[in-house]
């Protein structure tokens, strides 16, 4: 496995590699969220590689780039055991060099949900996708589905910018309480950990209801809020969501494939987490 920290080395030995060569974007901290990225990454590529790049560009000025957590020997060993080929690690300067002043805006798409609670960032998410593609030129990008929001915005950017590459969503990878793997969960203490599967139960209500035949979108919210406010750990409710799949634009009703997410603040972090009816 090659270690790069050199974007031209990077873009060097992936115009070398063998194809179809497949890409898995991550920020660190990996988990087994991650490692189902890798493993479906490798089955479907002849070259493999992954980042590993704590983005600041995606980060609030009240959020936790300083504490977001970092082990990178711990990491280069999993993507080493998972058969990676390539792993490009940057410093931020090689992302961002001096004089860097383009940002990639993916519109209104970006500026719901997760892009009203952050602002800008989907714009740092959008920016370094679109210069890790262009750097790297995958045949493939993996994605996972917890960040649902995330994953319309990239297949929007390839889609608009004619970035020849197909996105591939994987699957959320669950704990068996239910809990959605996120590199954020070691911020929760133990009684908080207890507390967190509520979140996928209080979308499983909602897809409970769906499966009954409730299609109205206010009350499946409502039971959603529900859900949520019988934990008396859960310290806010950000947003809860019924939107279209493909647009998130909110829905007075069901009628095709809808997207039922949510945000909340438990504990030091906030958990988001998302199931699709239909």
């Amino acid at each position: 496995m090659r270690v790069v920290t050199d974007r031209n080395e990077m873009a060097r030995l992936c115009r070398e590699a063998l194809r179809p060569l497949g890409l898995v974007p991550t920020m660190g901290a990996l988990h087994g969220g991650h490692l189902a990225l890798v493993a479906q990454a490798r089955r479907e590529n002849a070259t493999l590689a992954a980042t590993i790049f704590v983005n600041p560009a995606q980060f609030g000025p009240h959020e936790d780039l300083a504490g977001y957590p970092r082990d990178l020997e711990r990491d280069l060993a999993l993507l080493r055991s998972q058969g990676v080929d390539l792993v490009y690690v940057p410093p931020v300067e090689e992302v961002y060099p001096p004089g860097f002043d383009t940002w990639v805006e993916v519109g209104r798409l970006a500026a719901r949900l997760e892009g009203a609670r952050r602002p800008g960032h989907f714009r740092g998410v959008a920016t370094v996708v679109t210069k890790l593609l262009a750097l790297v030129r995958p045949d493939r990008a993996y994605f996972g589905q917890k960040d649902a929001q995330q994953t319309l915005v990239v297949r929007q950017l390839v889609r608009d910018l004619d970035i020849g590459v197909v996105v591939v969503v994987v699957p959320t990878v669950r704990d068996p309480d239910g809990l959605a793997l996120s590199s954020r969960n070691a911020y929760l203490t133990t009684e908080q950990r207890r507390a967190a599967p509520v979140v996928y139960r209080a979308l499983c209500r909602a897809e409970q209801l769906w499966r009954r035949g409730e299609r109205e979108g206010e009350r499946l919210r409502r039971e959603v809020r529900l859900a949520l406010q019988g934990e008396r750990l859960v310290e806010e409710i950000d947003y809860v969501s019924v939107a279209d799949a493909a647009t998130l634009e909110e829905l007075d009703r069901v009628a095709g494939p809808a997207l039922v997410s949510l945000a909340v603040k438990l504990g030091r972090p906030h958990l988001i987490d998302n199931i699709t009816l239909g």
